[in-house]
This record gives structure tokens, sequence and C-alpha cells, in this order.
């Protein structure tokens, strides 16, 4: 087996420099609230959601009308199993969605699309999802990530006539920014985009994971541009007609779940792109990149409230007429465990997703960490989901849908909405990234006044200033984490509803909690300084203690909303009775496990396998890998084997 030194590397760079292009490309201020950034500085601003925020009428009429449209189209012309059997979705069927004006689900109506709101937008994707989870991918690549937001967001008016109506209804776009040795680090992106005059640039590399690229009609295209005379560089975002002469899709990518999608490699050699399609200034794409999933992340969640969904209907289904001892499965705790998790869970993930769409769609809030919480959150539940209700299935629920209905049963995809699921931890972010991301935004307050005092390269004027202000900062703030409305019993009164389970103990609960998690976090950086931002087992179990507590504030307020409005209120209240408490006591783990850990001795086993140690425990296996390097040669140049682009027409 080649080893990893044999293939070419991306551009070297040191983990400081890393940060830096990290750092740069994030936003650096809070010009609206944010209920989650508040929440991790131990001060729960309940009023951010509650009252619930609502959609305006002409809004609901309109996406209402959509996705009833879109329900009779997946019904009648989706077929999930053919799907999953030819590994593609067909023509047939993405032409449809052309028709049905599903490309343009968040474009505006000026340039030919629909103009939903994010919230239908995320039902709309929902329900997609689960006639086909690849058509939700399909869907959610084009708009989420694709040509259409950083457009919306960030491109001229000239580009947004030309690109935009094309978009809402024939062309299919895709977002390149992965490469074969460049993931969340995009400080070493290779491919490159070199200036040719002033009206071109040309670029070469080598794009992977590009999601929808194999029938893209329109790329997004992240690449280096070179710092020169009149040119800043930096990482740019480009749109890429993806018939451009120079333009190879070398391969169809296969994949554990989401068969049908269509993911492939992108060879750019000597690709000449009109200046003119630049997206912002040189230098700006990775800001455009975050800023586009500030929103774009709350597909994959909304997608997971669907997976959650389906589930809690297969399990209450197959739960009620399969008999164990002379009872109905369900009926057996183990089990009925299992299913009330399914429940709960899936009614918070709803709340949570809807919750932040409406305040993505009204603008009041800054919602980066109540997106990225949500696609975290999402991710990691809509995993547990489909994970119960195979247990709970069975044998049946490994066995796939086609041996199922070939023997005589119903054909349950249980397995294949397992294997669909998987990739949501890791796309978009992977969890691991998340959790820094979410970290990172959740100690910006602190960075910003004592950040001075623990950068090694800060002259002793500037550590000296910092140290003023953050005495100041934080004899304003530390006192007030003592106490807090949390303490009262009188507290949330809205939640106290006579013949309803009582969720203002849960909001108290959460305020304390919130309370006792700002001040986890300041004595951590307290401790260890700058030395914080490699304590990631730390900061992960302080994110997801985040992500409880935001699930729990947005379960009770959607209680609350459809109990104010004789929607299913009490069904609403029990269970977000039922999250909160299981929810409380994930959370307690959490908090203990913040200073009962193994983090440390997990540390030195790392050390140990890194340096051969422990290479007797590998023996008595074979290893059916087959030979190749670990990461494929993306060394730029023309293209040697076949172009499988193959655009829908």
């Amino acid at each position: 087996m080649s080893a990893p030194s044999d293939t070419p590397q991306a551009p070297k760079v040191t983990e400081r420099e890393a940060r830096q292009v990290a750092e740069a490309a994030r936003e650096q201020d809070w010009r609206k609230p944010s209920f989650a950034k508040e929440l991790f500085l131990g001060r729960f601003r309940l009023d951010l959601i509650h009252p619930h925020p609502l959609p305006a009428p002409d809004d609901v009429r309109r996406g209402e009308a959509f996705l009833a449209r879109l329900r009779a189209f997946c019904e009648t012309r989706v077929d999930g199993a053919l799907i999953e059997r030819e590994a593609r979705i067909p023509d047939e069927v993405v032409n449809g969605l052309k028709e049905l004006g599903a490309l343009g689900m968040k474009i505006e109506t000026k340039y030919g699309g629909l103009g939903l709101t994010q919230v239908y937008y995320n039902k709309a994707l929902a329900l997609a999802g689960s006639a086909s989870p690849s058509i939700g991918a399909l869907l959610s690549a084009h708009q989420s990530i694709g040509v259409p937001q950083p457009l919306k967001m960030f491109g001229t008016q000239e580009q947004k006539d030309t690109f935009l109506p094309r978009l809402a209804r024939t062309d299919i776009s895709a977002f390149l920014l992965t490469e074969p040795d460049v993931g969340s680090d995009p400080a070493r992106l290779a491919t490159t985009a070199v200036p040719e005059g002033d009206d071109e640039y040309i670029l070469d590399g080598v794009k992977l994971w590009t999601t929808n690229g194999v029938v893209a009609d329109l790329l997004v295209v992240m690449a280096r541009v070179p710092e020169s005379d009149g040119h800043k560089g930096g990482i740019t975002a480009f749109v890429v007609e993806a018939d451009s002469p120079g333009i190879t899709v070398e391969h169809r990518n296969s994949f554990m779940g989401l068969r049908g999608i269509e993911n492939g490699v992108t060879r750019f050699h000597q690709v000449r792109v009109p200046a003119a399609h630049r997206i912002g200034p040189e230098g700006a794409g990775l800001k455009i990149a975050l800023t586009t999933l500030n929103t774009g992340r709350l597909s994959l969640p909304a997608m997971c409230v669907g997976v959650g969904k389906w589930s809690l209907k297969i399990a209450r289904e197959w739960s009620a007429v399969r008999e164990q001892w002379g009872r109905p499965v369900a009926k057996h705790e183990a089990v009925g465990a299992k299913i009330s998790f399914i429940a709960a869970t899936t009614f918070a993930l709803e709340a949570v997703v809807d919750l932040s769409s409406q305040m993505a769609d009204e603008s009041r809030n800054d919602i980066r960490i109540e997106a990225a919480l949500a696609k975290l959150y999402g991710s990691e539940m809509g995993w547990l989901i489909s994970d119960e209700l195979v247990q709970i299935r069975g044998g049946r629920g490994f066995e796939t849908a086609a041996s199922l209905a070939a023997r005589g049963e119903r054909a349950v995809p249980a397995e294949q909405m397992l294997r669909d699921m998987r990739i949501n931890r890791i796309f978009e972010g992977s969890t691991e990234i998340m959790h820094l991301l979410i970290a990172r935004e959740a100690v910006d307050a602190h960075l910003k006044v004592a950040g001075d005092i623990i950068d090694p390269d800060k002259p002793l004027s500037d550590k000296a200033k910092a140290g003023a202000n953050a005495a100041g900062f934080y004899a304003r703030w530390l006192p007030k984490l003592v106490s807090g409305p949390g303490r009262l019993p009188s507290s949330y009164g809205d939640f106290r509803v006579p013949g309803h389970p009582d969720l203002s103990a849960h909001l108290r609960y959460v305020e304390r909690a919130s309370r006792k998690l700002a001040r986890s976090t300041f004595y951590a950086m307290s401790r260890w300084q700058g030395r914080m931002e490699t304590k990631q087992g730390f900061l992960g179990r302080i994110v997801d203690i985040g992500a409880e507590l935001f699930a729990m504030s947005a379960a009770c307020v959607r209680a609350e909303h459809l109990r104010a409005d004789d929607d299913h209120g009490r069904e609403a209240y029990q269970l977000a009775d039922v999250f909160c408490r299981q929810s409380r006591i994930r959370v307690e783990e959490l908090f203990a496990r913040l200073w009962t850990n193994t983090d440390a001795i997990d540390k030195r086993v790392v050390d140990g396998v890194l340096a051969g140690t422990y290479t007797w425990l590998e023996e008595g296996v074979i290893d059916p890998s087959g030979d190749g390097p670990w990461i494929a040669d993306a060394t730029p140049g023309p293209a040697t084997g076949e172009n499988v682009h193959r655009p829908i027409r």
C-alpha cells in the first residue's frame, strides 16, 4: 500500500495559520440579539422566542398550497424503492420537480421562483425527503448551499438577473469546496483561480464529494486566488458553467446510503471563468460560504424531523400488532421507552427547526448558533431515532425492504433509513467540527474582552489593556450568574396551565442550567487559558449541554403555542414534559462529565496507538481493504478518463 507521503499534498499551513483563516471567515460582530448566544452566557432570554414567532398568513397560504402539490407529486410520481434499487433518481422525476417549481422554492417570485419562507422550504424538504432521502439531498444541495443562496445574499444584480431565473426552473446547481486532501480545514485549499488580465480567471484543481456535481448545470466553486498586483487574493467564490471546456466529472461516487445522489469528483483544467462570475470580492469566499450556511444548515435537521415522524408512524403501527409473551411489544417497558424517546424527540426536533426557521424568516435575531445547534442536535438525535426503530423492528429492521416484500411482508425500509441518516453527522460540518464552531461562537464575548490576555503574540501593553477591560466585564457579569428567575417558583407562569404538565419547572431548570453552563465555561477559561482550544472534549460537552437547553426551550415554547391555538395542546404539553425530563437526565450527565472524564488518559492511549505501541492488539485479523493511497492524487492537469457529467434534459 502506498504511504500517504507518496501523494501530492495540499499547501502546508501551520495550525495557527489555519485558525487565522477560519477566524477571518467568521462574522465578527453581533448586530442582532441571539437567544443561543445569551444562553451560553448564562442569560435565559425567553422573550426572544416567546411568544412563538408566526409566519404571515399569505406565506402560510402559499406554503400550504405548494406542500399539497408536492405531496401529490411524491405520492404518484416518486418510487423510493426504485431509486434505492437503481441508485439514481429517474430523469422524469427530476424534470417533474422542475415543472413543479421545486428548484426555486427559496428563489424570489420576480426571478421565477416560489418565494417560500424558510419554514415552508424546510417542511417541503422533510416531505420530499420522506419519499426519498436522495430527492431531499438533491433539492437541499441545490438551494441551501448551491448557487441560489450565495447569489441571493452576495450576488450583483446582473448575476441575479442572469442566473436565478435558470436556477428557479431548469438548472441544477452544486457547491464545490471539499478536495481530496482538504475537508474542514479550508486554509489548505489547493484549487487555484489565477487572474488572466482583468476579465477572466483560470481555474485548476480537483474537487471531491460534489453533491449534484454529476448532473449540475451551474457550480459555485471555491478557489484560491494568488495575491498579486491589483489582486487581494484569497479563497474566492465563483459561479461556473458546468459544461465549460476543461471541466471533467471523473467519477460518480457510491455510498453507504443516499444511493440516488449524484455526487462525484470534478476536475478543472485551465477553465476560463469570466471575472463577472465572481461572487463578492476576492478573499470573501469562506465568509460567503459560512454566512450561507447560517440558514442553509437548517435543511438537514428539517429532513431529520421527517425521518422522526416516519419512524414514529412505523413504530406505532408495528408495535401494536407484533406480540411477544402475550402482549404487544409496545406494552413491554424496554420497547415502550424507545417509542417514548422517538415521539418526544421528534416533537422537540420539529420545535427546534420551526423556531429557528421562523426566526430566520423574520430576521430579527442572529441565528448562526441556533442553526448550528439545530444541525448538530438534529443529526445526532435523528441517527438515534433511526437506530431505535431498527431495534424495535428486530430482525425485520435489519432486513431490506425488497427482501421483506419478496417474502410477503410490508416493505419497510428501516435499514435503508439508518444508512441514509448516517451521513448527516458528517454533512455540512461533522459533529466534531460543529462542536468547535459553536464553541467558538459561545465564547466570543469572553475572547472579545480577554482574548489578548491569552494571546502569546500580543505585547504587554495590549495584555494590560485587555486585563482592565476584562476586569470591568467580569465584575458586572459574574454576580449575575449567582441567582436568577430559575430560583423563583413563580417564574414562567405562562407555562403553568391547570390540567397540563407544569412546563414552567423545566424552564426554571433551563435558566439555572444556563447560569451553571456559563460558570463552567468561565472556570475552564480561567484554568486553561490559551490551552482552552485544545480541550475539545470539554468544549463538545459544553456545546451539547447548550443544545439540550435550546431544545428544551423550543419544545416548551412550541407546546404553549399549540395550546394557545387549541391545536393538540394537551398532547403537546405531555410530549414537551417527557422530552424535558429525558433531556434533563442527559444534561446532568454532561455536567458531571465536564470534570469527571477520561480525556487525559485517552490522549495517552492515542499517542500510543500512533506510535505503534498497540500493534500487537491488531493481530489475528485479515484487512479486506484494497491497495492504493489513502488520499487520491489531486495534481492539477488535464483529465485522463471519461467525463461522466450528464446534465438532465
